[in-house]
């Protein structure tokens, strides 16, 4: 029987079942997979930089001793085929994105507040919720993390109004947790912000977020456009509900929620004057003075803006920014203005939230922050790619239709401080044209340079747009954030408001890897802001020899961004910076072969490099490693043998551990795309090689 280079047998599609117990079908015509087309060489190589890549080479080299080659082979085709089987009809892929159940819990609330909430939807996040709940009563915000109040306080809210009784003993464990630990008093700000829609807190006792803020130019500290594009897409529908301060009548009453129910407001003692947090918390307390004296006609006119501003930014599925928190608040501030649930704002905005909803087969219903469609397709295309599928396959071919379908041809917020930037750019969502982001931006053209599409010119008009768009977002000092340039104030994350994670999006290694990745791949390596980003980055490299990974877990994540852009850039692998980040993955490998890293490392140096393995970490710290020359290791031969050995029979991996960080330490994230693309890149690469070999010194 033959194979075809889909991985699946003559006669069969590449969804057709393999017998228990026998291997998949071996892939044929490995040499003609072994050499990188040419259409996909950069156009435009270095100066005495080989533009061919390794797949140039005689033929593919040997996997380890113990696995030979078709070990290595038939996982990388199970892979294959159960990631072509996921495909959608349109061509794209999307994985779930699970995060805590606040968000579950919030979405109650929202229909609580709306007068809309429905027993089957209740029961259905309730029975979720409950499933989360650990043995002490307390919910996490990660897999196996710790213990956190402000989780475990909406989880707990979310429960009573879906009939848990207060006195069962899953109850009777929270509320005697959350009185030990502080209670409501000691929760984070959004968390307080929810309770008093409902009367269960004060709205004298938040910090005071006055809707004027829209009114600040883009030169002003703290205007809006000092907060990256998550926050500041939150924090403008705040502003109205902190003006207007609703309060519905609450279904019940919280007080097992107080460490003293008859004084539910600890006074702290504030901070001092000479420090910032104590400049921040008397300008809070000027602005709670502010807010009895403010100008009628002035606040009006702030509200209304601030009203005109969201509803301009309302994508065409309804959402805002694709995101759920900013949705969430965007719906209350435009009904707290008036909007009434029929009008096509609203209606169009609750249509969109309920797409977040991800329902499981025993009937939870969990909530997705976000959905990642366009960051899952361009990762599988690439996968899929660098594990051998041809180039004019399908799959790629319809992959790549989608993702030129999804390029953004209009200005967003980005606009404010790059004004003069032609737009041409990828968001991370079905719809963000607002947000399109340097990060997806460049895996996009990534992925679509290794694609043989049936309209060169329509790629190359639309890689073109992406390279001058993300060139343009090139922040002062030579690196790359994810969706704004030069977002780096020190101001807006020392406010009393934001204790809810990271409210600026400086430049961060892991986005700066990808975009050198990326031009070095377009044949730009020697372009003058191409080397600033590459000095960028070796200048960020910690001392023990990794890089800090701001959208991923963690220093694992950094690294194995930063070595393979480096090495595409032309820095030899016998670089010491090189060497440094070897010497760091050898020392941080685990024992079963394999990578983790806690999230507790946002938190905990002494965590670097630490947890217990899982398939998308040791992908990223092999790929890595081969790109650094270590093909014929021992810490590669053991990493491959652990992505063969803890693969699913059906080619999936099973990774329950959170790999992706939307605020790092405070909001992470389960992409579970990640355990099945990342591993097939990584066996692709180790396999085929490198799409850039490493070569001579720089």
């Amino acid at each position: 029987m033959t194979a075809t280079t889909d991985g699946s047998a003559d006669g069969a599609g590449a969804g057709s079942e393999t017998a228990p117990g026998t291997a998949p079908p071996a892939r044929v015509h490995v040499s003609a997979l072994t050499e990188r087309p040419a259409d996909l060489r950069p156009e435009r190589p270095d100066p005495g930089r080989e533009a061919a890549g390794p797949r140039a080479a005689a033929g593919p080299p040997e996997p380890p001793d113990g696995q030979g080659p078709e070990g290595v082979r038939e996982a990388a085709a199970r892979a294959t085929r159960h990631l072509l089987e996921r495909q959608d009809p349109e061509g794209w892929w999307k994985g779930d994105l699970e995060t805590n159940v606040t968000m579950d819990a919030e979405d109650l609330l929202l229909r609580q507040f709306l007068g809309i909430r429905d027993e089957a939807t209740t029961q259905a996040a309730a029975l979720f919720i409950r499933g989360e709940q650990r043995e002490d009563g307390t919910w996490a915000t990660f897999h196996g993390g710790p213990p956190e109040l402000s989780a475990t306080i909406e989880a707990y809210v979310a429960l009573r109004l879906a009939g848990d009784a207060p006195d069962a003993p899953h109850m009777a464990r929270a509320s005697a947790w959350i009185r030990a630990h502080g209670g409501i008093a000691a929760a984070r700000v959004f968390t307080r912000i929810w309770l008093a829609l409902f009367g269960w807190w004060s709205w004298d006792h938040l910090p005071e977020l006055p809707p004027e803020l829209v009114f600040l130019p883009p030169w002003v500290p703290l205007n809006i456009y000092d907060f990256g594009c998550w926050a500041r897409q939150t924090i403008v529908p705040l502003t109205v509900v902190s003006a207007l301060r609703p309060v519905r009548p609450a279904p019940f009453a919280l007080d097992e929620l107080h460490t003293d129910a008859r004084a539910p407001y600890t006074a702290k003692p504030p901070a001092p004057l000479a420090s910032w947090d104590g400049a921040f918390q008397r300008m809070d307390k000027a602005l709670h003075v502010y807010r009895r004296f403010a100008p009628r006609r002035l606040r009006k006119a702030a509200v209304a803006t601030a009203g005109r501003w969201i509803v301009e930014r309302q994508e065409n599925d309804g959402c805002w920014g694709g995101i759920q928190p900013p949705a969430v608040y965007s719906v209350i501030a435009l009904h707290l203005l008036g909007y009434d649930l029929g009008h096509p704002v609203m209606r169009a905005g609750l249509e969109s939230l309920d797409r977040f909803a991800v329902w499981r087969e025993d009937g939870a219903r969990m909530i997705e922050a976000c959905q990642s469609p366009v960051w899952d397709t361009c990762l599988a295309a690439i996968a899929l790619a660098d594990a051998g599928l041809r180039p004019d396959h399908p799959a790629l071919v319809k992959a790549a239709d989608w993702m030129l379908g999804e390029e953004i041809a209009r200005s967003g917020d980005w606009a404010v401080r790059r004004p003069g930037l032609a737009p041409g750019g990828w968001a991370f969502e079905f719809h963000n044209d607002t947000y399109p982001d340097i990060d997806d931006t460049a895996e996009v053209v990534l992925a679509l340079r290794r694609i043989k599409h049936p309209d060169p010119a329509r790629v190359e008009a639309a890689i073109a747009r992406g390279v001058s768009w993300n060139l343009g977002m090139q922040s002062k000092n030579g690196a790359w954030a994810a969706f704004d340039a030069d977002n780096t104030s020190p101001f807006p994350n020392r406010l009393p408001f934001c204790d809810f994670g990271e409210v600026i999006d400086p430049p961060s290694a892991d986005v700066t890897a990808h975009v050198v990745e990326m031009l070095a791949f377009e044949g730009r390596a020697g372009d003058a802001r191409t080397r600033r980003g590459i000095a960028w980055l070796l200048a960020e490299q910690e001392p023990e020899g990794a890089w800090f990974g701001r959208w991923g877990t963690n220093y694992v994540y950094g690294t194995g961004s930063v070595v393979p852009a480096l090495t595409a850039a032309g820095i030899a692998p016998s670089h010491p910076a090189i060497r440094r980040a070897v010497r760091w993955l050898e020392s941080v490998q685990n024992e079963d072969g394999g990578w983790g890293e806690d999230q507790r490392s946002y938190k905990d140096r002494s965590w670097a490099g630490k947890g217990a393995s899982t398939a998308s970490q040791t992908a990223w710290a092999l790929m890595a490693l081969l790109s650094a020359g270590e093909r014929d290791g021992k810490a590669v031969e053991r990493g491959i043998e652990y992505l063969v050995r803890t693969q699913e029979p059906d080619g999936s991996w099973d990774e329950p551990w959170f790999t992706g960080t939307g605020f790092p330490w405070d909001f992470s994230i389960n992409y579970h795309l990640y355990r099945q693309v990342f591993p097939l890149t990584a066996l692709g690469r180790y396999l085929y090689g490198e799409p850039f070999a490493p070569s001579g010194e720089s």
